[in-house]
């Protein structure tokens, strides 16, 4: 802490005892900015083809466990690449006990046929998850007015 001079009417040099907190300031400001661009990019996860449909969102105030379907047919949890045989298994794991209340969103490339997802959703709902949702991208503006004629 650095001590600045103070002159006042009874002393002529006398030590200010003011702390300097504009550099402090300087420094949040700057971490505040690199959270809020690099926050974003922390969740994108596996590159998938979304589907786009005409429907309206789903609203909810919990984090769901999202399971990827890429367009080689390859299954991940998150970002990690799990087998078909095991992934009922890891969900109970990472779910623990309220399995039947845990929302699962299934992400599947479009490029892939409907039977690859569908087997991938039997497996889930079949191990005891009640609240197995598709996730799908909302059509363009081009789209909809193409559909629409």
């Amino acid at each position: 802490m650095a001590f600045v001079v103070k002159r006042s009417a009874k002393s002529k040099l006398a030590p200010m005892s003011d702390m300097n907190v504009t550099p402090m300031i300087d420094v949040m400001l700057v971490l505040l900015v690199i959270f809020m661009v690099t926050a974003p990019l922390l969740t994108v996860g596996v590159k998938v083809n979304l589907p786009s449909v005409n429907a309206p969102n789903i609203s909810g105030n919990e984090t769901p466990v999202v399971v990827h379907i890429n367009s080689e047919g390859r299954v991940f949890i998150g970002e990690v690449e799990v087998d078909v045989a095991t992934l009922p298994a890891k969900l109970a794991a990472i779910t623990k006990e309220n399995s039947a209340d845990t929302k699962i969103f299934v992400r599947g490339d479009k490029s892939l046929p409907y039977g690859t997802i569908m087997g991938v959703m039997g497996r889930i709902s079949s191990s005891g998850f009640k609240k197995v949702v598709l996730v799908t991208e909302l059509p363009k503006a081009e789209e909809t007015n193409v559909t629409k004629k």
